[in-house]
């Protein structure tokens, strides 16, 4: 997926739709956005559960989202910074919630696909800031808790003994006009570390591997697609190619050239 990011604008609903049913199993693909209440909580003793979030009732789905996506519409014309924008479309579609699986992975993609519409990202760079949200759990979940805790407080709603939720009165005032300040700063902290930590650990990764892959065709000057496959297999098994992998792919080469290679590999990535 995100390697399609700078291709398109995906805040639409048809791409959105599409989007989803590409990463979730293809039992749980949704055709248009949920039509069922839907909650975030976690099971805290028999038939008790802790409500974490209240996702916005079905009902009121598809004149929440029309509104989100006019509102990147016009902010993607707009002089608005990109990080701003995409702090305020990905975190409203998240809180939003449209499908039933898939929307907290959704969200961190509209992060890359926003960034790179607005040409803050360089064409052909995976800017890994999902994986900085993902390494820094606190912070992202106080980027979510500030809004979904004082939510709670505003919603009226029943659980049955079956986890079946039902939502009372009108409450799709408290989803329309959001206050994303808490949310850009937010991410403003995860663009610094995947700038500062993310991104370093990468060219770390790839002057490795260069070095790496120099060293292997000293040894043996085999074809890159092999040298990678060789570092690729070894990094997973702790610096060594397991009996297995070198019967159904290296079988051509000597003991003292495997001892070689894998030693080499061990010494680039410091294992």
């Amino acid at each position: 997926m995100l390697a399609t990011a700078e291709q398109r604008d995906f805040c639409e609903k048809p791409l959105l739709i599409a989007a989803q049913n590409s990463i979730v199993d293809s039992r749980f693909r949704d055709t248009d956005y949920r039509g069922t209440q839907n909650y975030i909580g976690e099971s805290i003793s028999f038939q008790q559960q802790r409500i974490h979030y209240i996702c916005p009732k079905p009902e009121d789905i598809a004149d929440l989202m029309a509104g989100l996506i006019a509102a990147h519409r016009k902010l993607k014309s707009s002089a608005v910074s990109a990080l701003v924008h995409a702090a305020i479309i990905s975190y409203g579609f998240v809180f939003m919630h449209p499908f039933e699986d898939g929307n907290g992975r959704l969200h961190r993609f509209l992060i890359h696909n926003i960034l790179s519409q607005r040409g803050s990202v360089p064409e052909g760079l995976m800017f890994p800031v999902s994986a900085a949200m993902l390494k820094n759990p606190a912070l992202y979940s106080t980027s979510l808790e500030k809004y979904s805790i004082p939510l709670l407080q505003l919603i009226d709603y029943d659980l049955d003994e079956l986890g079946v939720m039902v939502v009372r009165g009108d409450t799709g005032c408290w989803y329309r006009y959001i206050d994303m300040t808490i949310q850009v700063e937010a991410l403003y902290e995860f663009v610094i570390k995947t700038v500062e930590e993310e991104l370093n650990e990468e060219l770390d990764f790839l002057v490795s591997y260069d070095n790496t892959k120099r060293a292997i065709q000293n040894i043996v000057d085999m074809p890159d697609h092999h040298i990678n496959l060789f570092i690729r297999l070894c990094l997973q098994n702790n610096g060594h190619l397991s009996a297995t992998k070198r019967e159904s792919h290296f079988k051509i080469l000597s003991d003292d050239e495997i001892v070689r290679m894998e030693k080499t590999v061990r010494e680039g990535y410091n294992l």
